[in-house]
């Protein structure tokens, strides 16, 4: 590996603890939980690791000397600090006796399936600290959910003498950790499992995860490209940048860039599905921005973009189920027919509201929804260039304008799309903490005998030093969702809260955000200064944690 200055003077960081971590641990246990919905349900699949207690970390007497050895899976896409959690794993492991060892799987999940794996080291693990990526061991998407993965798992186990096996994922990944967790309990096996909260996204939280890792780092380089972005469009002032950004499910990295860059247009998924907005809703909003910055003269501007938005329409989320039915039904009979008889086709065959929103969509979009599909027969709605769609539809509005004196200004249109550019970041001081922190918590959750616990550190508005660190029962966070047509238990995703601190604080500035040029241009992470600019956590985290303090 070829490291650079940076990377050489970043793996001398020492990630700062909570004091409940900082020498002996002991463990203070609260009251028996139960799963955040359908308890009944999620009990009766999960008999031997449901209604455990929370537990925090506190000053102890005696330091854990158990001998264990641990086995660590990063899971699912990357994000930063991902190492430090292993790092976190393997400092404490070995603290607690020197002859324990730490086993990385490979790539994922599948490298326990398939029995591969690699001996961490000191020299080995010292090459990652405090960096971004998953490199160090690699990442998959392999779902451990079947019974003849858990018994394949059990044998390199049993092989290695691994006593528990951390999983290092998202909301998925933590869930399969549960499922995992619960068979191994049950057949008294003696093999611990252990999750941790990661995602960039940042929808894995909720009363005792304020966030998940990762989230902090990919806000920030995203802020800073915004911000870059910002400024030229301040300096050359002829551009409107249309800028998507990373989150299919929720518009928690949207909402966080906002606040932190102040653009003149953030569109909340959320917010588009709770009022039932319309494509044509969405573009009305920007365009009426357009028009007034360019009655100011101001014929530029910035507006984000959430990755999934376009699922969020529940116009077109009623759209795309006809047009599924119609294609199962009658699509031999349109598909190789001319663009334009195609067209016709499909609109002569939609009920009147869904034709009408099929018929303002441009010709590229309204193709790929009436035929294109994956190998599941979804909608490709992620390969959809919603950023673009957005700018097209903006443009022709305001010429519609034009002709009838509605608007005097100029617009050109400039597409961005940020996503995979945050995910491997060297992660901030906030992350490379928290994560750390993470790893050592689940060594202990281990040292302790737990297992079908998440890793938690909470109170990350405070200095590090007041953070509270701990674990929390998987099973607490469930409930039944319908997924591929089966009710299964999951962990509950994480929304935008339209009643929450931070969308308030939102949409109490973005009117004035719209018509004035009011941007903030954050600049790149800092590892090294005060620690009011290098430890500064997500201004989501600062918000949410604000309005629990004044409750």
């Amino acid at each position: 590996m070829k490291k650079s200055l940076l990377q050489k003077a970043r793996a001398q960081y020492q990630p700062k603890l909570p004091k409940g971590l900082k020498g002996a641990v002991s463990v203070k246990e609260g009251a028996p939980t139960q799963s955040v919905g359908d308890q009944e349900e999620i009990k009766k699949l999960f008999p031997n690791t449901y209604g455990m207690p929370l537990i925090e970390f506190v000053p102890g007497e005696e330091s854990a000397n158990r001998k264990m050895n641990v086995g660590v899976i990063l899971s699912g896409g990357q994000a930063p600090g991902g190492h430090n959690v292993i790092c976190g794993i393997f400092d404490a492991v070995k603290k607690m006796n020197p002859e324990n060892k730490v086993y990385g799987f490979l790539m994922g999940p599948g490298g326990l399936v398939d029995h591969k794996y690699i001996e961490l080291t000191p020299e080995f693990v010292d090459d990652y600290r405090n960096t971004g990526g998953f490199d160090m061991i690699g990442s998959g998407r392999t779902k451990l959910e079947k019974v003849d993965q858990f018994e394949k798992g059990l044998e390199i186990l049993r092989k290695l003498d691994i006593k528990a096996v951390v999983i290092i994922g998202g909301d998925d990944s933590n869930t399969n950790a549960c499922v995992l967790a619960e068979y191994y309990a049950a057949k008294n096996y003696g093999i611990q499992v252990i999750g941790c909260p990661k995602t960039i996204d940042g929808d894995l939280k909720n009363d005792q995860i304020e966030t998940s890792f990762g989230f902090d780092t990919a806000t920030k380089v995203y802020s800073e490209l915004i911000g870059n972005i910002e400024r030229d469009a301040n300096s050359a002032r002829k551009y409107w940048h249309f800028i998507k950004l990373m989150g299919r499910s929720a518009s928690h990295i949207a909402l966080e860039c906002a606040l932190q860059t102040q653009p003149n247009i953030c569109i909340v998924s959320e917010e588009v599905e709770k009022k039932d907005m319309t494509l044509n809703d969405i573009v009305e909003q920007i365009a009426t921005a357009v028009a007034k910055r360019a009655e100011d003269g101001n014929n530029f501007g910035v507006v984000l973009v959430p990755e999934g938005l376009i699922e969020f329409i529940p116009a077109i989320g009623r759209l795309i189920d006809e047009l599924n039915d119609l294609l199962a039904a009658h699509g031999a009979d349109y598909k190789d027919l001319e663009k334009d008889a195609q067209r016709e086709y499909i609109l002569a065959h939609l009920s009147k509201e869904n034709a009408e929103t099929f018929a303002t969509l441009p010709e590229a979009v309204a193709r790929q929804l009436s035929l294109d599909r994956d190998p599941h027969g979804n909608v490709q709605v992620s390969l959809i260039e919603t950023e673009k769609l957005l700018s097209d539809m903006v443009a022709a509005k305001l010429d519609e304008w034009k002709k009838e004196g509605k608007y005097c200004g100029k617009f050109a249109a400039q597409h961005h799309f940020f996503g995979y550019e945050g995910r491997c970041a060297a992660p901030s001081n906030f992350d490379a903490d928290y994560c750390y922190a993470l790893g050592v918590s689940a060594a202990h959750l281990i040292a302790n005998g737990k297992t079908g616990y998440m890793a938690i550190v909470q109170n990350l508005s405070a200095s590090t030093d007041e953070w509270k660190a701990g674990g929390v029962p998987i099973t607490m966070m469930m409930n039944m969702e319908r997924r591929n047509g089966e009710m299964k238990p999951v962990i509950r995703k994480a929304l935008v809260e339209l009643d929450g601190a931070p969308f308030k604080k939102f949409a109490e500035k973005r009117d004035e955000w719209a018509r004035e040029t009011c941007y903030v241009y954050p600049g790149p992470i800092q590892y090294w200064g005060p620690s009011e600019v290098c430890d500064r956590e997500t201004r989501t985290l600062a918000l949410e944690n604000e309005a629990k303090a004044n409750r």
